[in-house]
């Protein structure tokens, strides 16, 4: 069984890494009735005997005494963090897998980059060392983060490469929280361009994930409740709903919002954590879904999009939830894939589902999806016999899709609009190691991405042409 390990940066994805392990928690003690450390827990979390004093032996069989995750907890603000150790997972955590200043990035890239990068280096490579050393097969790394802010964009980005330099034989998968086109931030398209070269450069796979599609998917949820469709209902001071236990839309429903990405994280490890028939290792999802190493940009599909602690629903049949994955209302970002190229797709379902379900919706589904020529039968698929805690069946589709090009294309408009002016740049020139040279990189490194796309998209509708296979002689 491989570990892997939960680098969470900035407000976001602190924020965002407290629902995973909340939800990771309450997944494996539906799941483990006796209480009893297993190799499904020893994926995400260390057993500690805790009698002896902190650092206590782990205990790798037998009764639970003390988990601890494996996470990295990182912010310059202590605000989230705080709020983190001083709720109901505050035992998970020990003061050694945290990393907090004071004052913030001032949604500044180069600050979280080059100041608190070089600052903290040596404290973050250490405590990852530590973490690793807890492993006995260390897989994978998660970082979640935000594109928008400071510490999420520039010190996210900067852990991903001490990742690489550190444990370059170990995969980086970043789930990243892409800002709306009405972001608060101003600097947010300078801050999201800068971490879009490192991403491109230092990642194996990126998760995009956009604010405002997790707005609306909440915001759905909250109509169909309220309209009492399908006779949901929803628990008091549920996750989907404010404090009060109305079910009310919020201004920012964030815990509803942070809820799906998690619940995405949970899907995507969930072959890594659980038994199933066709198991899907996450070193599989590198190697079959990204042919070329920069179009490493997966667009995410989850059904359903809430999890039982928050909706009563009856459960979608099998056959419409595969159709659901494949519609737009069911996408982590804005984005059209049934209308752009497939390079590869990944299907990972969990629950009671036969391979055979697999293959007739695989059947049904492909005449209305467009693969790229050299790729015709680019299906990867897993299933893991746990389903999430109250439904019979989930799916995760993982497309590597030509359609996250708008997306990066209207990230790079808005970039153009402050560069042209020069506004705000001052700000971010007056740090050490920073250039005007860092901003034309960064965007060119963009533009190359977007064209790559495009030259893929110029193949579209295209006669198929089979590669000419090799001649025998006789």
């Amino acid at each position: 069984m491989t570990q892997s390990v939960v680098v969470q940066v900035g407000q976001c994805g602190n924020q965002v890494g407290c629902r995973f392990w909340d939800l990771a928690l309450r997944e494996h003690a539906a799941v483990n009735k006796k209480g009893m450390y297993d190799e499904a827990l020893s994926s995400f979390f260390r057993n500690i005997d805790t009698r002896s004093g902190d650092n206590g032996p782990d205990i790798y069989k037998g009764k639970i005494c003390s988990l601890k995750a494996r996470a990295l907890l990182i912010d310059m603000e202590e605000g989230v963090v705080n709020e983190i150790l001083q709720g109901p997972l505050r035992d998970v955590f020990d003061s050694k897998q945290l990393i907090t200043d004071v004052s913030g990035s001032g949604n500044n890239w180069a600050v979280g980059h080059k100041i608190y990068g070089c600052q903290y280096r040596e404290n973050i490579v250490e405590k990852l060392r530590k973490t690793a050393e807890h492993c006995d097969s260390l897989q994978c790394f998660f970082i979640i983060h935000s594109m928008g802010g400071g510490t999420g964009s520039g010190l996210g980005t900067f852990v991903l490469n001490l990742l690489e330099e550190e444990f370059p034989e170990v995969y980086r998968f970043v789930t990243s929280v892409y800002p709306s086109g009405e972001d608060d931030v101003i600097t947010s398209p300078y801050n999201s361009v800068l971490a879009m070269k490192e991403l491109n450069e230092h990642a194996d796979c990126v998760l995009p994930i956009e604010n405002e599609s997790l707005f609306e998917i909440v915001n759905k949820i909250h109509q169909m409740i309220n309209s009492g469709k399908l006779g949901s209902t929803v628990k008091q001071n549920s996750l989907v709903t404010s404090s009060a236990g109305s079910a009310k839309t919020q201004v920012k429903p964030f815990d509803a919002m942070n809820n799906i990405v998690a619940n995405l994280l949970l899907n995507l490890t969930s072959s890594a954590r659980f038994e199933g028939s066709l198991n899907m290792d996450l070193n599989e999802i590198s190697m079959n879904l990204v042919p070329f190493p920069r179009l490493h940009y997966l667009v995410s599909s989850l059904t359903p999009l809430y999890t039982l602690a928050d909706v009563n629903v009856p459960s979608r049949r099998l056959d419409q939830m595969f159709s659901d994955a494949f519609s737009r209302d069911h996408q982590l970002i804005q984005a059209d894939p049934k209308h752009s190229l497939y390079l590869a797709c990944a299907l990972l379902v969990r629950g009671n589902v036969q391979v055979s379900d697999l293959r007739r919706n695989i059947e049904r589904l492909k005449p209305s999806l467009q693969f790229v020529s050299w790729n015709q039968e680019g299906w990867k698929t897993g299933l893991c016999s746990v389903p999430p805690v109250g439904h019979s069946h989930s799916l995760l589709a993982l497309a590597n899709n030509t359609c996250v090009k708008p997306t990066f294309i209207e990230l790079k408009d808005r970039f153009m609009k402050l560069y042209k002016k020069k506004a705000h740049l001052h700000h971010y020139l007056q740090i050490d190691g920073m250039e005007q040279s860092c901003f034309s990189e960064a965007v060119s490194s963009l533009s190359d991405l977007i064209e790559e796309y495009n030259e893929l998209d110029a193949t579209k509708g295209g006669p198929r042409v089979d590669p000419s296979r090799l001649k025998i002689a006789v």
